[in-house]
């Protein structure tokens, strides 16, 4: 199944309509206008565990399996659901990440809406979906605890693999963050030694923000392995949001198996016994 849906093709799913999740940033947003029986989720407090210390985890740690079951259970999803999710932001934040999140707890029906809020009022201004307001009542769903599946790596497997040839890491950060040219989010700028540069939003999207085709995806990704496998490549962004990006093009692009390091930049940067780089080209 493309994890990519299309307005078009969410429109001729009626009169069946899958569970419905708005992933946006803003709650307030939602409040204000949302597709109509969608439910909203928040990323730092339903999508991402307590944050003790970033340096163990990093800045959105994923919830307990105990916690991440009640948050289905709130937005109606059952283990027999069909998931459309979206957000205003190419599905960066944070449609991907529920995307990611729905797949690692063993649910596979998930997919993220192309173009997202965008696509959502340009086809409601055409009559063709209906917007709503206001508080979504919250489902009375049951949705059982399920256990992570093992698609993560910790700081000590991602320091192996920056060093292994047969390995890659790949950081989707935007390569002035890559670069250590500018770092607003965490206390030290720079990336991971070893680590490649494919910033997500240039790398998977065209240039009107919606996912590049499989073929096209593949052949870009293909030529960032260079030969490696794509069980050995580990993606990783700032806290583990926006690499969940590239690991939904990688899915579409049919090449699946890759990690997910969700402690991310925000947890190695402040490990001091990690190495850290800055480079200008």
């Amino acid at each position: 199944m493309d994890p990519i849906v299309t307005v078009a093709e969410l429109i001729a799913l009626r009169p069946h309509v899958p569970v419905l999740i708005d992933a946006r940033r803003s709650r307030e947003a939602f409040l204000t206008s949302h597709l109509a029986g969608a439910r909203f989720v928040g990323l730092d407090r339903e999508l991402a565990g307590p944050v003790a210390s970033a340096s163990e985890g990093g800045r959105h740690p994923l919830p307990s399996p105990e916690a991440f079951a009640k948050t289905l259970s709130r937005l109606g999803v059952t283990p027999k659901s069909d998931v459309v999710v979206y957000d205003d932001q190419s599905g960066a934040i944070s449609a991907a990440r529920v995307w990611w999140m729905l797949r690692a707890y063993g649910h596979d029906r998930v997919r993220v809406l192309d173009g997202g809020w965008a696509a959502i009022t340009d086809a409601a201004s055409r009559g063709e979906l209906a917007l709503e307001s206001g508080e979504a009542p919250d489902a009375q769903s049951q949705h059982p605890v399920r256990a992570w599946r093992g698609e993560t790596v910790d700081r000590t497997a991602v320091d192996r693999a920056r060093v292994d040839p047969s390995s890659l890491v790949i950081d989707v950060r935007a390569a002035d963050r890559f670069r250590g040219e500018n770092e607003t989010m965490d206390p030290v700028a720079g990336h991971i030694p070893g680590a490649i540069n494919a910033p997500y939003a240039t790398t998977n999207l065209d240039d009107a923000g919606r996912f590049l085709d499989a073929t096209t995806l593949r052949d870009r990704y293909v030529a960032l392995l260079r030969g490696r496998t794509i069980d050995r490549t580990i993606v990783h962004c700032g806290s583990g949001v926006t690499a969940c990006h590239t690991l939904l093009a990688l899915d579409r692009a049919g090449l699946h198996g890759a990690k997910l390091y969700v402690g991310s930049w925000s947890e190695w940067c402040r490990r001091p016994e990690l190495p850290r780089e800055t480079r200008v080209d």
